[in-house]
């Protein structure tokens, strides 16, 4: 839709100049940017004539949410550019700010939103604009019909995402499977372990099948994760790809996908950059990859350099080509305890206190938290705050916070953790890793403003459904979109 417009600030580039317009950069101040998830369209410039000579009146529903994931837009300013406004079909809202949604004239319906990635009302307005014969095509635009407002609060939903570990069985097959950290195989302790079963790797389903479940249930976005052990370089991981292709062929939601998206070498010496490899799995469907310990190794060398950036590095190079709504960074901080009365040290403005009605294990303790790679098994001399700034400065646009200390236990999501986290960056923060219950999803949501939160095992085990989350976000006043 954009390079319909004059010019971008996002690359200084003329645009078509079709529309007389610029597309600009979303302000910060209220808000997280990218715009990221699901949004309203509000149709404009269509009269109740119009709508009743049209009968099913524009392939837009106002009643729907579509996914929305960018960071420059034309902003609504009738006043200013009333003929490019007329090219208006629908308009958004987001924090205080309106932005053109949609544009239409004659043939020329162009979208800001992804209809491939929303869902039911996606697909529907892409059949309804197919079916249409060409000479209902046409429509001249208008002009601004309503002198829009932005309302008290914007529509933007808040986000429920299932992930999915996938790694290879020992018999070679890719499963889901959940566990400790790297440790996935069955106990022969556990109660539904048999002798056949103790010590192989756990099977919570395929991960086509289980994501196909998961979109029909409602999720919002899904997480594809390989935790398999690249002997050889990603591009050779030929079933994973194959597993992307196959869930973007029945899944019509955001996919992310992450595991060995980094510089690599394959075993014939030939060099594979992230970059290369990120795209190969944009190709395959993926519209997000997500990097973990190649995120904290690239913040150090950032901090070493003066905070200075030479744009090689994996964040840097997918961001340049694809935007920094395409990168995720998945970050495994664990709470490092100090003495509370004696403690100076270089991370005191980010200790976290224990509550006097906390759990009675954290009372009289304080703590920061400390990054950590290799699914937790390696600490660095990083804190979490310093690793998420250092990725938004190189270019992510999303962060994902999962907790070593709450994984697996469902506690609850580490509430002191995602706050600390979504006070230190502007851009949208996804809440991970200890979920038990619905509230829980209520809580990191009412209480830390996160726009996102993702849950793995209770989903797998159908020990929580992602309709008793949403049913129980409605109630408590928070904006949910409809499955």
């Amino acid at each position: 839709m954009q390079v319909l417009f004059e010019s971008s600030a996002e690359a200084s580039s003329r645009g078509l100049g079709i529309i007389p317009c610029p597309i600009d950069r979303f302000n910060d101040l209220d808000k997280a940017v990218p715009h990221m998830g699901w949004n309203a369209a509000a149709l404009i410039n269509v009269t109740a004539e119009q709508e009743e000579q049209e009968g099913s009146v524009e392939e837009v529903d106002a009643s729907s949410y579509y996914y929305f994931v960018h960071s420059f837009c034309a902003k609504y300013n009738p006043e200013r550019y009333p003929e490019a406004m007329s090219w208006a079909h629908t308009i958004t809202q987001y924090g205080q700010e309106l932005f053109v949604s949609s544009v239409r004239k004659d043939n020329v319906f162009a979208t800001q939103f992804h209809p491939e990635k929303s869902g039911k009302a996606g697909l529907a307005l892409i059949d309804t604009w197919l079916r249409k014969p060409q000479l209902a095509q046409t429509r001249a635009p208008g002009v601004p019909l309503t002198k829009f407002s932005p309302a008290p609060r914007d529509k933007l939903t808040k986000r429920i995402i299932a992930c999915m570990d996938v790694r290879a069985n020992d018999e070679g097959d890719l499963v889901v499977t959940k566990g400790d950290q790297y440790d996935v195989r069955e106990r022969s302790s556990s109660l539904s372990t048999t002798t056949e079963t103790a010590g192989a790797v756990r099977n919570l389903g395929k991960p086509v099948s289980l994501a196909a479940r998961y979109y029909d249930a409602g999720a919002d976005e899904l997480c594809l994760l390989n935790i398999t052990s690249f002997r050889h370089s990603p591009l050779h991981d030929q079933p994973m790809l194959a597993v992307v292709r196959a869930a973007a062929e029945c899944v019509f939601v955001p996919l992310t996908i992450g595991g060995g998206i980094k510089d690599t070498i394959d075993p014939d010496g030939t060099k594979r950059s992230a970059l290369e490899v990120a795209g190969a799995y944009f190709r395959a469907g993926a519209d997000k990859v997500s990097i973990g310990s190649e995120a904290v190794h690239a913040v150090e060398r950032f901090r070493e350099a003066g905070f200075k950036s030479d744009g090689t590095g994996a964040i840097e190079s997918i961001a340049h080509a694809y935007g920094r709504q395409a990168v995720v960074v998945s970050i495994d901080p664990r709470r490092a305890y100090v003495d509370p009365s004696t403690y100076d040290g270089p991370y005191f403005s980010e200790l976290v206190y224990g509550k006097l009605d906390g759990p009675e294990n954290e009372r009289d303790k304080a703590w920061w938290y400390q990054c950590t790679v290799s699914g937790g098994r390696e600490a660095r001399p990083l804190s979490v705050v310093q690793l998420a700034q250092g990725v938004e400065a190189l270019g992510a646009g999303e962060i994902l916070v999962n907790s070593i200390d709450r994984d697996g236990t469902g506690l609850g999501f580490d509430l002191e953790l995602v706050s600390l986290i979504k006070k230190s960056v502007k851009i949208p923060v996804v809440a991970s890793s200890g979920a038990g219950s619905a509230q829980h999803f209520v809580d990191a949501f009412t209480k830390t403003n996160v726009e996102a939160a993702l849950a793995a095992g209770i989903f797998h085990r159908e020990e929580v459904g992602i309709s008793e989350v949403k049913t129980l976000m409605r109630a408590a006043n928070i904006n949910v979109r409809d499955s």
